[in-house]
């Protein structure tokens, strides 16, 4: 089956300039080769520790950020370097949810208006059926018509999330890149989204990648798991495989941050040493060999691929690989 949405080795790499004439003396590698596929219907999780390239990769795939390597080919076309006249019209199909609910909704404008405002802006807000549509979205996310005239700052965090995600389903999207959607929120209404955007799938027919750094989260909404360390995907596989049967060291440590909620439970803490590294000068080989505790000689002078251990379940790391490290 084709999938929707497919990532080819996508580099987002930001030039360094200093100088009277502005000269590029090195690059910030935020994106460097990751590849994805996303089919219909589908949950894809993105996660990693903050500084990893989660939200940069989520803004490449939007192309609100020009990539600057590998191809982002949605529906059977390559949008990689399309125009913005022939993005256009791909646009009302690929939206996001940001992650912060503050900042993110213009204060000026009513909850009417900042949901009738991608409309607007496609030529699709006819007047009486522009303004139920916009009343129906609203209903749908858990609010009421009447929410419709207040303005932003006259809603809690929860209400305003609900707002952008309204915002996103206007325009009848098939994909939405939520960016941590519930990060900035209170934990008791962290599970309303989270209920709320599973509801909407189904109902709408939508496919998810969901963007974020608590597992937790992830586990609950998505079918598939990528975890990215870097720029890159170091390991990726259905929820359960990753989950139950992490491969991956980096993988191992942040499942073992998540929680128990039985505090007589045995548990065993893998704690990283050190800091995640500069993007702007990577270590060599591996990137995460200066923070294993698995490392051995050799990780330090070749990257490994993301290769296949179990169908479906990939991992780039040199202890699942038949091939020295030479």
């Amino acid at each position: 089956m084709q999938p929707l949405l497919t990532v080819d080795d996508l580099k987002v790499h930001f030039p360094i300039k200093k100088g009277l004439f502005s000269r590029t003396v090195g690059h910030v590698y935020a994106v460097d080769g990751v590849s994805l596929t996303l089919a219909g219907g589908e949950t894809l999780g993105l996660v990693g520790e903050s500084g990893c390239g989660k939200t940069t990769t989520g803004l490449a795939i939007l192309r609100l950020l020009d990539p600057t390597g590998g191809r982002i080919i949605y529906d059977g076309n390559d949008i990689t370097g399309m125009s913005r006249s022939r993005l256009r019209p791909l646009r009302r199909q690929l939206q996001i949810i940001f992650q912060d609910p503050y900042s993110s909704l213009n204060p000026r404008m009513t909850v009417n208006e900042i949901i009738a405002d991608p409309l607007r802006v496609h030529g699709l807000y006819n007047g009486s059926e522009g303004r139920q549509w916009v009343e129906y979205i609203l209903e749908k996310v858990g609010l009421s018509p009447e929410h419709g005239r207040r303005y932003p700052h006259e809603f809690s965090g929860g209400q305003r999330q609900r707002v952008g995600i309204a915002r996103a389903l206007a325009l009848r999207p098939r994909v939405i890149i939520g960016d941590e959607p519930v990060s900035a929120l209170d934990v008791s209404i962290q599970a309303q989204i989270i209920n709320l955007l599973i509801d909407l799938q189904t109902e709408f027919d939508l496919s998810y990648i969901i963007i974020a750094h608590d597992l937790a989260v992830v586990e609950h909404m998505c079918d598939r798991v990528a975890v990215m360390y870097l720029g890159k995907i170091v390991e990726s596989g259905l929820y359960h495989q990753v989950y139950n049967n992490p491969l991956h060291p980096y993988t191992r440590a942040l499942l073992s941050a998540i929680p128990v909620p039985d505090p007589g439970r045995p548990r065993q803490r893998t704690i990283l040493q050190g800091d995640v590294p500069s993007p702007i000068e990577p270590p060599p080989g591996c990137h995460f060999h200066p923070r294993c505790p698995r490392a051995r000689d050799g990780c330090n002078r070749r990257m490994p691929e993301l290769v296949e251990h179990r169908p479906g379940h990939r991992v780039r790391c040199w202890l699942y690989r038949d091939t020295n490290h030479g």
